[in-house]
């Protein structure tokens, strides 16, 4: 069996939860960010993370959830500043999953992530996002070694799935 563990970072925050998935899979391995995957066919099971952006995908996660080959065992995961389970996270990851709905999702896990201060201040200013904004403060320490054994544990499970 043969996995990839790729994503996309912009604050270190998923890189971070995609290092502990690829640390405890125990097969032939390849740990790589989104954009460095030229061809996704060549895995038995694609463990694929990113950080939800306006309660959504990342356009260059969509594109690369897009262009893997139909059939294929994937697990999806995130980071982000609401609290687990969330609206506004529980909302990306549905959307991921449409956006995979040719492939064979094996599972999803989603943790918090430290937020930018620059965009919690921004929204700090709009009274319609204050509320998620104030949540967001307190994602500053996140993900922490709790939410790390959590993916570890995600990932355990969907591997064994496949042994």
């Amino acid at each position: 069996m043969k996995v990839l563990v790729t994503y996309f970072s912009k604050t270190g925050n998923t890189e971070k939860v995609a290092r502990a998935i690829y640390d405890v899979i125990r097969t032939e391995k390849e740990f790589l960010p989104i954009h460095g995957v030229k061809d996704p066919d060549g895995y038995d099971i694609i463990f694929c993370g990113f950080p939800v952006h306006s309660h959504s995908v990342p356009l260059s996660v969509e594109n690369f959830i897009k262009m893997i080959p139909p059939g294929k065992k994937v697990a999806l995961f995130t980071t982000h500043g609401s609290l687990r389970g969330g609206k506004l996270a529980v909302t990306a990851i549905e959307h991921a999953v449409s956006l995979a709905s040719k492939l064979q999702v094996l599972g999803t896990f989603g943790c918090r992530g430290k937020v930018d201060p620059k965009i919690i201040e921004a929204l700090l200013k709009q009274p319609e996002h204050r509320v998620w904004a104030e949540t967001a403060k307190s994602a500053a320490n996140s993900p922490d070694e709790s939410d790390l054994e959590d993916a570890k544990q995600f990932a355990k499970k969907v591997t064994t799935i496949l042994a």
